[in-house]
């Protein structure tokens, strides 16, 4: 009787949670401004730098591109970008993130631009084990009227696909030292990088970005 009483309290619990969890996950984004913009093409902003990692921005911008183009939306390319704000004197991300929106419209004839935050990049060691992890927040924001049309954040970490080692205690020590050298020597935050990014700006996620007019898919989700 107990047993039975314990098992339904259990699955009583479960329910609640799972609820819980449903309900938040469905709340569904406000993409009025979005949908009233209709942004056909990005331009995308050097991402800030917030973690202890330097090569951060250019592994993220280096994948940028890709789930952009794949969502339907013409992405003026990175290394144009680039070559454009260096011969403006401009290579701080932060300061180009400063820059005024009716400036980067009248310089490179764009409908958004991509702003990018990184707050995670790298691999970490943690006593028995190590984790690559890579997190970044994004916003687009319309370059006609300067409205945020979509905002969102997303993270990739190696623990996702790692597996308790079984070995004992010592077992575990010396996995976590092989994973962060092996990490370490093959870049694997870039990888990580990679997730993080199609994670982030690939239109049809839960509360992601919506398809651009050369997707199959535009204004049908």
């Amino acid at each position: 009787m107990i047993t039975g009483k314990c098992k339904a309290l259990a699955a009583s619990l479960l329910v609640l949670l799972a609820t819980g969890c449903a309900t938040k996950q469905q709340k569904p984004y406000d993409y009025a401004e979005f949908k009233a913009a209709r942004p056909a093409s990005i331009l995308v902003l050097p991402p800030v730098n917030n973690s202890s990692e330097v090569i951060a921005p250019y592994g993220m911008l280096a994948q940028a591109t890709e789930p952009l183009a794949e969502s339907g939306y013409y992405v003026v390319p990175v290394s144009l970008a680039a070559e454009t704000f260096k011969q403006n004197g401009m290579s701080n991300p932060a300061d180009i993130h400063d820059l005024p929106v009716p400036k980067l419209r009248e310089i490179f004839g764009a409908d958004a631009a991509l702003y990018m935050k990184i707050s995670s990049y790298g691999t970490s060691y943690q006593v028995v084990q190590s984790e690559t992890l890579v997190a970044a927040d994004a916003k687009l924001v319309d370059l006609r009227s300067g409205k945020v049309l979509w905002e969102g954040s997303a993270r990739a970490s190696s623990l996702e696909q790692q597996q308790q080692n079984s070995n004992g205690l010592i077992g575990m020590l010396v996995s976590a030292v092989v994973n962060q050298i092996v990490s370490t020597t093959s870049d694997a935050s870039y990888k990580m990088a990679g997730i993080t990014s199609y994670r982030l700006l690939r239109a049809g996620n839960h509360n992601g970005l919506l398809y651009g007019p050369r997707s199959p898919y535009y204004q049908k989700n």
